[in-house]
């Protein structure tokens, strides 16, 4: 009894509540979160509910009466499917359409003519089944007589249904299926070559003492300065039909698949090779001296220790390099020529024959590959352990003339390859009429009187960059804070970061193509936001979220978790140590995703080629409408003004970075 009255009663499981700050952190977490629900969430939902919307002529829902030469007495109603099987005026492909379809009611009729006093009686025997009289749209189950001149005006209306019928004609139509193994085959040839020749850039940079490797990393990261629409103008005034070198393709065309893999490995090269030099960065010197003492053969300490130790690396640039080549749309667009991939398809169904449902099919086709690749991606990134310990050794390449000398042949090959499609491009943009008149101008820069938007294109894109490196590395930094020093609520901070993680595996093509559906949408609240600047940065700032997000986090990371308990053990508000503590110590960090914003915001095509408007429309949009209009030489003109302004914000970067850093990180110094 004594035992049992000594028991404590079972209470209630006890837990952590949040504190003011905890709240005010929590809030601002799914205020970030709400974002990006609405700016890719409800898109992607909107584009992919769209693609299972098909639309149909549905003749048997109309019903129609034809009067004798009098126009007063009528014969017995028919179904226009009826007129239709007896006239053999629509076959089965005319009756499949798309939103904006119309089919001509005068066609089933083979003796129609405007002149006669023919009369006809029309009427919906379906809801949902209309007609449109020039621009006015008629939904009536009653008869509504019309003259024969005014029949010639009527159009039928597609009736909207939900199935797989989209999919099923995109699997049956052969020039569509091509474009998935015309996409598959080029992503997989450049995947190749780019990262064989990344590595061994890579691999010279951290295993050889050879000289000028400063000025090989800044050539080797060029082709992040231009968008990827530059490689093309410039293969096309090398090989092509007045190319300078145009011989050495002994016939071949420039024009396909061989333009775009040479270009699409000269703007992904940097990417693969950023990757690939952090992966061989990280190597324990150790591990090669006990291969030395072991009497390995370089060969072999290659294939055991090198590849081994990079291969999450070399993996990581396998994935990356593919998406980015099967998801680009500015290089087959420009040197594609015929040979059709999928984001030509999207743009194709989209702008030239205004098939949304069709062109949402094919871009849930082409995000398959892309999240499939992060997917994989992610799963192997998990994997990996890590390769340093505390007695590990920074490995220290050993003089070796020979080695040295073949490394700096190497990476000098790819440094005038880079250099030269850049040159080229500089060329092409000042010389006054290529091949006839070869003398040096700044004609091709008198962008208003060219199609694209003229020098405000160029302006519209520095305003949008500047605004988006600004806004978008404050959403994204605010974001990966509150995810990271927010104690609790794990599930809400579980969400937040699969949503920041997303817009890494969805295609700037595909999303663009979603902020159509959704926001282009005149039920939607936020439709006017649709043809406007603010719509280009939020599609910008979302479709770059991941790689800042992920930048930030590593950043955040190395602070140690005590600062926040000892801040409010001082009473100090949190917003107090994020601006006098956090910020300056991830300063650049910040300044690195300000820059990465600030470039692909001037680059980017595929985001942004549905969301223009006549008053927004930007550089990158310029060099594409230009070189659509055989303005090539002013287009590659308006790319190196991308690449001037890169190069610009790049020294401002650096110089901004200097002086900062030397106020805000003298406490790294010993």
């Amino acid at each position: 009894m004594m035992a049992a009255a000594d028991t404590l009663p079972a209470g209630k499981e006890i837990r952590l509540g949040l504190d003011r700050d905890g709240t005010i952190k929590l809030g601002f977490m799914l205020a970030i979160a709400l974002y990006l629900v609405v700016t890719l969430a409800l898109p992607l939902y909107a584009m992919l509910s769209k693609s299972f919307v098909t639309y149909r002529f549905d003749l048997s829902a109309y019903e129609l009466q034809v009067s004798d030469p009098t126009g007063r007495v009528f014969a017995p109603a028919v179904t226009a499917a009826a007129l239709n099987a007896a006239a053999g005026a629509f076959g089965p492909e005319d009756l499949r359409a798309s939103a904006d379809a119309r089919l001509p009611v005068a066609d089933l009729f083979p003796d129609f003519s405007f002149r006669s006093p023919v009369k006809y009686r029309l009427r919906a025997l379906a809801d949902g089944a209309a007609w449109q009289v020039g621009l006015e749209t008629v939904r009536s189950p009653d008869w509504v007589e019309y003259d024969s001149n005014t029949l010639r005006r009527i159009t039928l209306r597609p009736v909207a249904s939900v199935g797989i019928e989209n999919y099923i004609a995109y699997v049956s139509s052969p020039t569509l299926v091509r474009s998935i193994e015309n996409s598959l085959f080029i992503a997989a040839v450049s995947t190749v070559l780019t990262v064989g020749l990344a590595f061994g850039f890579a691999y010279a940079l951290t295993r050889s003492r050879m000289r000028f490797k400063g000025t090989m990393k800044l050539v080797a990261m060029m082709p992040i300065l231009v968008p990827s629409l530059l490689p093309g103008i410039a293969l096309i005034y090398l090989f092509g039909n007045q190319g300078l070198l145009k011989g050495l393709l002994m016939g071949q065309s420039i024009y396909g698949p061989l333009g775009i893999i040479i270009g699409s490995v000269f703007f992904t090269f940097p990417h693969a090779l950023i990757i690939i030099s952090t992966a061989l960065a990280i190597a324990d010197q150790r591990q090669y001296e006990a291969a030395d003492s072991l009497r390995a053969s370089r060969w072999r300490t290659f294939w055991t220790v090198t590849v081994p130790g990079a291969r999450y690396g070399l993996i990581s640039a396998v994935f990356v390099t593919f998406t980015l080549v099967v998801t680009d749309f500015g290089l087959p667009k420009v040197i594609g020529g015929q040979y059709n991939v999928l984001a030509i398809d999207i743009y194709k169904q989209v702008i030239g024959q205004q098939n949304f449902e069709m062109g949402a099919v094919v871009s849930v086709v082409l995000l398959v590959p892309a999240v499939l690749a992060f997917l994989i991606d992610r799963q192997v990134q998990k994997k990996q352990v890590s390769l340093l310990s505390a007695r590990s050794v920074t490995f220290e390449p050993k003089a070796n003339p020979w080695f040295d000398a073949l490394c700096l042949c190497w990476c000098g090959l790819v440094a005038l390859f880079i250099l030269t499609i850049i040159g080229v491009c500089q060329l092409a943009a000042l010389v006054t009429f290529w091949p006839y008149d070869m003398s040096l101008g700044l004609t091709n820069f008198a962008f208003d009187k060219m199609d694209g938007g003229g020098w405000s294109a160029y302006w519209n894109s520095v305003r949008l960059a500047a605004v988006t490196a600004v806004v978008g590395t404050a959403v994204v930094f605010a974001g990966a804070y509150m995810v990271e020093k927010t104690a609790g609520v794990r599930p809400v901070r579980g969400l937040f970061h699969f949503l920041a993680m997303l817009p890494m595996a969805v295609p700037g093509m595909v999303l663009g193509l979603a902020y159509i559906f959704f926001f282009n949408n005149p039920d939607n609240p936020l439709h006017g936001l649709y043809g406007t600047m603010t719509i280009l940065v939020v599609s910008t700032v979302t479709h770059f979220y991941t790689v800042g997000h992920l930048t930030a986090l590593t950043a955040l990371k190395q602070i140690d978790a005590e600062f926040e308990p000892v801040a409010a053990s001082l009473r100090q508000p949190f917003y107090r140590l994020f601006a006098r503590v956090t910020v300056p110590i991830c300063l650049p960090a910040i300044l690195d995703i300000m820059i990465y914003m600030f470039v692909n915001a001037m680059t980017t095509v595929s985001a942004v080629v549905f969301l223009y408007s006549t008053h927004t429309a930007l550089a990158s949009i310029a060099v594409l409408n230009m070189d659509d209009a055989g303005d090539i030489a002013p287009a590659a003109a308006m790319g190196m003004m991308i690449f001037y302004t890169n190069v610009a914000a790049r020294l401002l970067h650096m110089l901004a970075s200097r002086g900062l850093l030397a106020r805000t990180q003298a406490w790294r110094q010993r």
